[in-house]
């Protein structure tokens, strides 16, 4: 991942450096497991701990020998250990090691991610709460719909994020997996005792069913639901950049002293950032597509997942944390102008209204059909430049049956918005 998406917590497991760190850590659990069933030498151990290190650059060296980087990794870590080094990695395979500290890796991403999400989910929360009187209209299909409150808008957002967010807590246990179970898991050299003892060091669960790898469909599902966070904050974004058109300006991202808009346009404060997160978006459902191709093996284990697996698994958490904390960003120095809101509701008068006019001449008796060719002649109206409430209220068809107390009611805002905080309350919000 280039630098310019990478944010530190995430650098600090997914470096090199932080990988062959793990490597190491599962490789010292090995051993350590080894000597607590008396396969390996007590006194061994403490030498390996003690004297266990690894240098990159001597490992790219023994990798053009090998061609192999975990096994250029463990020749190096013996060396430097000296005779006891013949005890790593005893008994384990490649992948016993490598997916072990995937595991370890994928969890501590989830926790980076899970810790994101929260911050996050308290800035939507603010805006929430503090917009959650303020009124502006509803679109669908991009057209005026019915008035709503920009706390409504909000607390939908946060409903999905909570979603997302109990999926990547069971798609962080479902990763937690690791494996000691030999070439093609049938745990020939190593027992399930000693695997299950790795793991309880580890901190993970012992994977009950694997080949010569954990099986890739918790992997994909791992990036499928960062996948599927990853298209909530695009909707967020996508509703920001909207907001934020010329010809209608409700929201716009804060705007720096300086900052640049358009090498051309001085006058331009374009929604960069909030695109930004609707481009890294399409990122993520790329890679959870890739890693569902790679849930296939020949027999036990082929190749086809490895060298993908080094670009989408640390890309993705990358991503994935870097469009948490851009989205955070934006929503708190977002510029919100209920004035502006307020304004477009009003555009078309009170035709946002017809609904109710609609359901009060049906529930007087009027059939639906009839009711509708009311309300809808009286909005056409409207299009031609006539205020509508007016020619509702003049209209002897709604007059016969609806009294002017009736009639107004069916125009007031406060009305129709009386059950906005429910939607709120219902999502933990305002309550």
């Amino acid at each position: 991942m280039i630098d310019r998406y990478t944010t530190p917590a995430m650098n600090a497991i997914w470096s090199r450096e932080a990988k062959y760190q793990v490597w190491e850590d599962v490789e010292l659990a090995i051993v350590e497991a080894h000597a607590e069933l008396g396969t390996v030498p007590s006194s061994a151990v403490d030498v390996i701990r003690e004297k266990a290190t690894f240098d990159l650059e001597r490992c790219d060296e023994i990798e053009l020998e090998t061609r192999h980087d975990l096994m250029a990794f463990v020749r190096n870590l013996s060396e430097n250990v000296g005779e006891e080094g013949r005890y790593i990695h005893m008994g384990v395979t490649s992948y016993d090691v490598i997916d072990t500290a995937l595991g370890i890796m994928l969890r501590n991403s989830a926790d980076v991610l899970l810790a994101s999400a929260h911050r996050l989910a308290t800035e939507i929360r603010r805006l929430a709460e503090t917009h959650i009187d303020t009124p502006c209209i509803g679109r669908t299909h991009g057209i005026h719909a019915e008035p709503v409150t920009f706390g409504f808008k909000c607390a939908n957002w946060y409903a999905e994020l909570s979603r997302n967010i109990e999926r990547l807590q069971i798609a962080r246990a479902d990763v937690a997996m690791g494996k000691v179970s030999g070439a093609v898991g049938i745990h020939a050299i190593t027992s399930p005792e000693m695997e299950s003892i790795v793991c309880r060091k580890l901190g993970l669960s012992p994977e009950p069913a694997s080949t010569q790898i954990i099986n890739r469909d918790r992997h994909a599902g791992f990036l499928n639901t960062l996948a599927l966070m990853g298209a909530g904050l695009e909707r967020i974004a996508t509703e920001l950049r909207n907001l934020q058109r010329t010809e209608i300006l409700e929201v716009q991202e804060a705007f720096a002293k300086g900052q640049t808009g358009s090498s051309a346009m001085p006058h331009k404060r374009n929604p960069w950032n909030s695109e930004t997160v609707c481009g890294l978006a399409r990122l993520l459902r790329a890679n959870s597509h890739a890693m569902l191709e790679s849930v296939a093996t020949w027999h036990e284990r082929d190749l086809t997942n490895s060298s993908l697996e080094r670009i989408i698994f640390p890309d993705s958490c990358q991503l994935a944390d870097f469009m948490l904390n851009r989205l955070t960003a934006i929503l708190a120095g977002l510029n919100v102008f209920p004035e502006r809101m307020m304004q477009n509701m009003r555009m078309m008068g009170d035709l946002v209204f017809s609904e109710h006019v609609m359901i009060a001449l049906v529930q007087s008796g009027m059939s639906r059909e009839e009711a509708y060719k009311v309300a809808q002649s009286n909005a056409s109206k409207a299009w031609e430049g006539h205020d509508f409430k007016t020619s509702v209220a003049n209209d002897e068809r709604v007059t016969s049956r609806l009294t002017s107390a009736e009639v107004e009611e069916l125009f007031s805002l406060e009305h129709h918005l009386r059950h906005a905080r429910h939607t709120l309350s219902a999502v933990g919000i305002g309550s």
